[in-house]
């Protein structure tokens, strides 16, 4: 026989800030993915704004940590300003938390598309349509198309000096 259920009212304000320093341990949150996360598990908007002001208070939630956390995250598996920006805003970060956490990020982006290219693709495009296919690889992946161009630049340099 299956023991009852010992889950929390979802009326109890502990419960709420509670079930939001639970998500908060296993990573960091923007406020509005766990405003939403919380109102997912059934807590009503007034308890679900008294957690997130009880977490912010106490230094759980924390929408600047949450920007340096993602911004570091995203840019080491292989993704390029534009998409780290799109990212950030969908969750209503930008300004500030933005700007900082790219600049400490301190990335040579042309560097980290040409590891990308690599990364990708075995062998330096040597045709207009397989230098499309790199480009549009990376400009995908959020790099502008300036680095991408500047990316395929420095490999063709590197492959020169070899070679």
């Amino acid at each position: 026989m299956r023991a009852k259920s010992r889950k929390a009212p979802r009326d109890d304000p502990d419960a709420a800030y509670a079930a939001g320093l639970r998500l908060l341990a296993r990573r960091e949150h923007s406020e509005i993915e766990l405003r939403g996360k919380l109102a997912q598990r059934g807590f009503a908007k007034p308890l679900v704004a008294s957690a997130l002001e009880r977490l912010h208070a106490d230094g759980y939630l924390s929408e600047e940590r949450f920007a340096h956390s993602l911004v570091r995250h995203r840019a080491d598996q292989g993704y390029g300003e534009l998409r780290i920006r799109a990212e950030l805003a969908r969750h209503a970060l930008d300004g500030p938390f933005l700007e900082q956490a790219l600049l400490e990020l301190d990335a040579d982006w042309v560097e980290r598309a040409l590891y990308q290219a690599r990364r990708h693709f075995p062998s330096l495009p040597d045709s207009g349509p397989e230098t499309a296919r790199v480009l549009r690889h990376l400009t995908q992946r959020g790099f502008p198309p300036t680095v991408a161009r500047s990316a395929l630049a420095r490999w063709a340099e590197s492959v020169q000096e070899q070679g």
